[in-house]
């Protein structure tokens, strides 16, 4: 099928749907909790606007077509009340054009169709509710795309200029107002989709040239203005819907192609640089949205469907981590040119659009459904291999991590909010810590620009750290270990010279070290747990061979001696190991040479292991909580050799039954994070690497 040089909006200009039989949707099961909810009306009815979030956390809409005019009018939706206000008015009514927040709170509205193809851009102020128009783009277009650039400047490419496409692309300075040309991309294209990756690239996939659907995708570089070609999807398409996933990814659902209307879905994944088939939707469908609502969580919305009589007002979610599509409840109303915002609430808003007959003014919200998981604010600095410590008062502290440097920060359930506190004395990522006897904390090694001996003491009376003796080795990637005596062992790591076998005790009382004797084998990524017995128990890790041991060894306190146990049935390191309520410890997932999905069980009466069920999905760098229920939470990790394959997904292991099952999402999909238990019963999650710098800040906590 070829596309005519034709608008695609009904009421001026569509071309006559064809209308076929309606497809069954089998084996979709509704989303649990999941509801839509009325969220008022707009004062004027539209499809083809944009909505835009703006810092305040109000919706922005902007333009469209009420099926006769361009209203200049603009709208804003306040989360917070549930109410309609006036946004002022543009000076020109358009549709098909885009709007796009700028870093100063302002939103830029560029081109789109007045009646002709447009270049006229203006600018929306929040702070005086007022428009204003800027320069204007060098080339009139519509149905192009807009997107903001990490240096503040808004990348605009392709779309429609007197019914021919473009290959152009054009930069947009919001701090002289002015516009330049940049490269022009390998492919005229009208109606594709643009999205901003990790890297600081721009990823412009799909559309058409007005003859034929792409199949086509490349990549823009804004450090050189050129663009690169990059492989290309396995479908042709136009008028889908994209959304982020984890880890960078990008969805691109649906659309039009030669084969008329598609239910396919896609996924590019950048790491890998090549597109992947993806399970298909129930429903086949186009001019819809697709919008993540959890991490790996994507609700799609309304479009045209074959035999939709105009516009659908059926709904699924995709779940990335389960390659699955689901039924979710149907909206109120039809819609398709509608619009689909994620708010910070973490529902939906979806406004306005076409029904198959008129424009709509009707407004409506998505909730996904209750999750134990809330978001619980922002640590300020962004960390990963950080230590969290829970204290007497309840409180959480958290310290150093990579690009944290020395901050630190305390988290208080009472409040659920976070505040700083006093700086380490050294900035230090990978360091151990642990809560003494007398309510302070000990954080001792990691490494910066260098690896550390150095401990340090903060007390949680005055906010402040102190220094107190250095070990006699400098290491990071080592365990610290609490003992019932309140002394404290330090064991292997990573130090300036290799991996090593050393351990070595802290007296609170003096501020000494002392000597712990070695273990029989160097490693450091292990684990070290404290038996019922009184003993440690040391598993896996990474050698200096750089091999994975499956033996375990014990540490006696009472005899400041080490003696071998039980092998696991595989070594592992960056896994965990949690002591359970039997007195058994669960080592779980973990690397060898691949990522592990491998769970098994150590019996301190016969010091042997055996193996339990696996892990629905192999993980490392992962966390793993003893819940009051005795059940063991199991939180992200990476499952990809490259480390930046973050998870979202949750697992919780019976030991009643030896079973893992899967537990809902977390809303940020993170590894290398902390997970703090805390005197509620909730668990606390905070920071980690989500795969793209920077690292997170963001927090939230698990209730059971």
């Amino acid at each position: 099928m070829s596309c005519s040089g034709m608008s695609r909006r009904g009421g001026w200009g569509w071309a006559v749907l064809l209308v076929f039989s309606l497809l069954a949707v089998q084996g979709a099961q509704a989303q649990s909790g999941a509801a839509w909810t009325p969220a008022g009306s707009m004062s004027v009815a539209r499809y083809g606007h944009t909505a835009t979030v703006l810092l305040s956390g109000q919706v922005l809409v902007v333009g469209g077509s009420n099926g006769s005019e361009f209203p200049e009018a603009a709208e804003l939706y306040d989360p917070a009340t549930g109410l309609w206000s006036s946004a002022g008015s543009m000076s020109t009514g358009r549709i098909d054009h885009t709007a796009t927040l700028l870093p100063s709170g302002q939103v830029l509205v560029a081109g789109g169709l007045t009646g002709q193809w447009e270049a006229s851009a203006e600018i929306y102020d929040p702070w005086t509710n007022t428009w204003s128009l800027t320069s204007r783009m060098l080339t009139d277009r519509l149905q192009h795309t807009a997107t903001a650039l990490p240096t503040g400047q808004v990348l605009v490419s392709g779309g429609w200029n007197n019914n021919t496409a473009l290959d152009s692309a054009e930069l947009y300075d919001p701090w002289s107002g002015t516009w330049t040309a940049t490269g022009n991309m390998t492919m005229a294209r009208i109606s594709h989709s643009a999205r901003m990756m990790s890297s600081g690239e721009v990823l412009v996939m799909g559309g058409t040239d007005g003859f034929n659907y792409l199949s086509s995708a490349e990549l823009y570089q804004p450090w050189s203005g050129s663009w690169t070609p990059i492989a290309g999807m396995t479908n042709d398409r136009a008028y889908g819907a994209s959304s982020p996933l984890p880890s960078g990814r990008v969805l691109y659902t649906g659309g039009n192609s030669d084969d008329w209307l598609l239910a396919s879905a896609e996924v590019y994944d950048p790491w890998q640089g090549s597109w992947g088939a993806v399970a298909n939707m129930a429903m086949r469908r186009e001019d819809h949205t697709a919008t993540e609502v959890r991490s790996g969580i994507v609700l799609v919305a309304g479009g045209i469907g074959i035999g939709s009589g105009g516009a659908l007002d059926s709904a699924e979610v995709f779940d990335w981590w389960k390659d699955t599509w689901s039924a979710a409840p149907k909206m109120s109303t039809a819609r398709r040119f509608h619009t689909a915002t994620f708010l910070p609430s973490g529902k939906v808003l979806v406004v306005g659009g076409y029904d198959g007959n008129t424009a709509l003014a009707s407004a409506e919200l998505y909730s996904p459904g209750p999750s134990p998981w809330a978001p619980v604010g922002s640590m300020e600095t962004g960390r990963f291999s950080h230590s969290a410590t829970l204290l007497p008062s309840g409180e959480v502290l958290v310290a150093g991590g990579f690009y944290a440097n020395a901050s630190t920060a305390l988290y208080d359930p009472v409040q659920g909010r976070w505040r700083a506190t006093g700086d380490l004395g050294t900035g230090r990522s990978d360091p151990g810590a642990t809560l003494l006897v007398s309510g302070k904390v000990l954080v001792v090694g990691g490494w910066s620009h260098g690896t550390f001996a150095s401990a340090e003491l903060y007390d949680p009376q005055t906010g402040t750290w102190t220094p107190t003796g250095s070990m006699s080795t400098a290491r990071r990637s080592h365990t610290v270990t609490l003992l019932p005596s309140g002394k404290v062992l330090v064991t292997g790591g990573y130090g300036t010279h290799g991996v090593l076998a050393t351990a070595e005790l802290y007296e609170p009382a003096t501020g000494i070290w002392r000597p712990a004797g070695s273990m029989s084998e160097a490693r450091y990524l292990h684990t070290a747990t404290v038996l019922a017995s009184g003993q440690v128990l040391i598993t896996g890790g990474s050698n200096s061979s750089m091999s994975y041991p499956a033996a375990a060894e014990l540490y006696d306190p009472a005899t400041n001696t080490w003696s071998s146990t039980g092998s696991m049935h595989r070594g592992r390191r960056s896994h965990t190991a949690t002591l359970l309520g039997s007195g058994r410890v669960l080592a779980a997932g973990g690397w060898s040479n691949g990522v592990l999905a491998t769970a098994e069980l150590y019996e301190p009466e016969t010091g042997t292991w055996t193996y339990t069920s696996n892990l629905g999905t192999g993980r490392f760098i992962h966390e793993a909580t003893l819940l009051s229920s005795g059940q063991v939470l199991a939180t992200g990790g990476a499952h990809s050799s490259n480390m930046n394959d973050t998870l979202a997904t949750v697992e919780l292991y019976d030991p009643e039954t030896g079973t893992w099952s899967f537990a809902s999402h977390m809303l940020t999909n993170r590894g290398s994070h902390s997970a703090t238990l805390l005197l509620s019963g909730q668990v606390l999650v905070a920071g980690g690497d989500s795969g793209s710098y920077p690292p997170l800040d963001v927090t939230e906590l698990y209730t059971p």
